[in-house]
């Protein structure tokens, strides 16, 4: 129990940083808008394309309804990933490089916390902004159920936010190691950005082509594990993979926050 009360602790301190500066707010209305401009776009474009297909029902016959789920909210949820590859630096990039600067590093060193309980609050406080953005992008989403006649069907939307979810959470522990290694903040956002870019182009990797070699390459790109998420397919290889990815980043974050503490 003292070890949950020390992470929350932490987890309230950083969360109070975040909304008591910019990073936070920012975060936030750049993600709500590039979500609203995205769905703004894909609602118009879903309409266009629907008109068209009744048209051709009528004049052909054939289907006159298009599946709102691959037109509309899968490639809303793959953009939004695009934008998280540049968000989640600006969320991680202070965590621990703010502290190094600042001096207060060592106060954290000398409390009686573990590394690990500071690692995993500064990790859930970033998370959990991450999350709040996610729930303010998904309110458009909603918006379907309440006005549109034929609704989407639900698990495809639940599984992609899942999806996306996941992946934001891996480029924040990683960024968390990151954050941890330089006491810029500037240059914890470039590097974060860069770790991202090139776990995000793994998965570029994949071909029909492709020897086994490539396609191991490929299964360790974090974009590869969403797509199936987003079309609504939950396999369990994906999640644990994330999972694994989370971990691993959490586990290099608390070495090197160990090892600091060691060499001081």
């Amino acid at each position: 129990m003292t070890a949950l009360w020390n992470v929350t602790a932490i987890f309230q301190k950083e969360w109070r940083h975040y909304f008591g500066s910019p990073i936070a707010w920012v975060a936030l209305f750049v993600w709500t808008l590039l979500f609203g401009i995205f769905f703004s776009f894909g609602v118009t474009f879903f309409l266009e394309m629907s008109m068209r297909a009744s048209q051709q029902a009528m004049q052909y016959g054939g289907p006159t309804r298009l599946s709102m789920n691959e037109m509309l909210i899968q490639p809303i949820l793959q953009n939004m990933a695009v934008v998280a590859l540049f968000i989640a630096p600006m969320l991680t990039m202070r965590l621990f490089a703010e502290e190094k600067r600042q001096g207060t590093i060592e106060l954290l060193a000398t409390s009686p916390l573990s590394d690990l309980q500071v690692v995993m609050g500064k990790f859930l406080a970033a998370a959990a902004l991450y999350f709040l953005m996610l729930l303010a992008g998904l309110v458009n989403v909603v918006l379907i159920w309440t006005y549109a006649d034929t609704t989407p069907e639900w698990q495809p939307v639940a599984s992609g936010a899942l999806g996306l979810f996941l992946l934001g959470c891996c480029f924040l522990a990683m960024g968390t190691f990151v954050s941890t290694l330089t006491r810029n903040q500037i240059v914890a956002g470039i590097l974060s950005f860069c770790l991202f870019l090139g776990m995000w182009t793994l998965g570029w990797a994949d071909s029909p082509t492709a020897g086994s070699g490539m396609k191991v390459v490929a299964y360790l790109g974090v974009t590869t594990h969403l797509e199936d998420l987003a079309k609504g397919v939950v396999d369990l290889k994906d999640i644990v993979f994330y999972l694994s990815v989370i971990t691993f980043g959490l586990f290099l974050a608390h070495q090197s926050v160990e090892s600091q503490r060691w060499r001081a």
